[in-house]
């Protein structure tokens, strides 16, 4: 019997052709809005993952508050100096801090001239140690250059190609600021983009080329006891304020762990996402709608066709399962569609992230809970747009029906 309640509403919906198909178009649009967004957001939230995943629970970063974008520390209207270095050596739970530069500096290779951020390795083997440990990648090609080793940098995988017109290759020379270096290694590619887009350097040539006295862009301190890691912050913290005549939120600088940058990037995915599916949802209002005005018009057109079923012995139930039917593969179908097309559009927007921004490791995760998910919700539209105009159906009395 339920097979040919199908068969009848799958007949129904051929026959209206183009209109079926533009009834759909609202669950289409909605269903494809919310799994390339959702798709999107989780892929995005995995790439700022690996971002933060290269410092270890065992590291906190000290910056002062920055006026722009750009890597951490590297936009501050004042920087960090040797005396803040100094309070956070002396300050208890503090195994280590490694102060760090990083800045914009003017790189050229064949006489094509590019911007890109270079970042220091520390003068001392076991700070330098730490850092490599931190940035938690291999080279590619080449070799990691020595703490202290001037004249030769290290290039991410983003600088080597994609850059510039023509693939920088291991042991060329670039220059950087006016100055030739010789290109010692190459990092593998990894999930960040900072990291893939950045030139490792020696401390002691960074500040040779900028001029730099006394200035530190940021501090990275690994702690004696990673579970006291938010103790040590907040020691941190008090002792940077006292130095610095400052009070409790007002400091212009900041202690950040991985954890609490991460947790505050992770809100704010989670408000863009809730947002945007807030945006989808009224698609899938509106083709809710749709369905319900196709399926009154659905009656009003074949108002005969129900009279002649109910004179044959077609009873309430029967007229109200195949309008519901009806609606419900409307729903169905736009959601089946809907989903293929959230899926490529995922896909797509990914592969032009990576062709315009190939530094950003960005990959879409699709959820197969998600898929469910939405196709269970458009058959629901579908069905609660379809009710009403079922219920007027299976009310329609033969006679009066066979007259109109």
């Amino acid at each position: 019997m339920f097979r040919d309640y199908m068969m009848l509403a799958l007949k129904s919906l051929r026959r209206r052709g183009i209109r079926s198909w533009l009834t759909m178009l609202g669950i289409i649009i909605g269903i494809a809005a919310v799994i390339s967004l959702i798709s999107l957001g989780d892929g995005l939230r995995e790439a700022i993952t690996g971002e933060f995943s290269d410092l270890g629970n065992d590291k906190l970063v000290v910056e002062n508050i920055g006026a722009g974008f750009g890597p951490p520390g590297s936009t501050a209207p004042e920087r960090l100096s040797s005396r803040d270095l100094r309070i956070i050596e002396d300050t208890p739970g503090v195994k280590i801090a490694i102060p760090r530069l990083i800045r914009l500096a003017s790189v050229i290779s064949d006489d094509e001239r590019k911007f890109s951020y270079i970042a220091s390795i520390p003068e001392d083997k076991a700070s330098a140690d730490v850092i490599f440990e931190t940035v938690g990648v291999d080279v590619a090609e080449g070799k990691f250059i020595d703490a202290g080793q001037r004249g030769s940098v290290i290039l991410g995988q983003d600088i080597r190609k994609g850059t510039f017109d023509k693939d920088l290759r291991l042991g060329e020379s670039i220059e950087i600021q006016g100055k030739n270096f010789k290109i010692a290694g190459i990092l593998e590619k990894t999930s960040s983009f900072q990291i893939n887009g950045a030139i490792l350097m020696a401390e002691a040539d960074i500040e040779e080329i900028l001029n730099i006295d006394d200035e530190i862009d940021i501090i990275l301190v690994q702690v004696s006891d990673e579970n006291k890691i938010i103790d040590t912050a907040d020691a941190i913290e008090r002792r940077m304020r006292k130095d610095r005549n400052e009070k409790k939120g007002e400091e212009d600088f900041s202690v950040k762990t991985p954890l609490q940058s991460f947790d505050a990037v992770n809100t704010v995915l989670m408000i863009i996402q809730v947002i945007f599916f807030g945006i989808a949802s009224i698609s899938l209002i509106i083709g809710g709608i749709g369905i319900a005005n196709t399926m009154y018009t659905s009656v009003l057109e074949r108002t005969k066709e129900i009279g002649v079923m109910k004179a044959i012995g077609a009873r309430n139930h029967d007229i109200l399962l195949i309008f519901i039917i009806e609606s419900a593969l409307l729903g169905l179908v736009g959601g089946i569609i809907g989903v293929a097309f959230g899926i490529a559009l995922a896909f797509g927007i990914t592969y032009i992230v990576g062709l315009f921004l190939g530094s950003l490791m960005l990959k879409a995760q699709i959820s197969f809970l998600v898929i469910i998910l939405t196709l269970s919700f458009a058959i629901g539209v579908g069905i609660a747009a379809g009710v009403l105009p079922a219920f007027q159906a299976s009310r329609l009395k033969p006679v009066e029906a066979l007259r109109k």
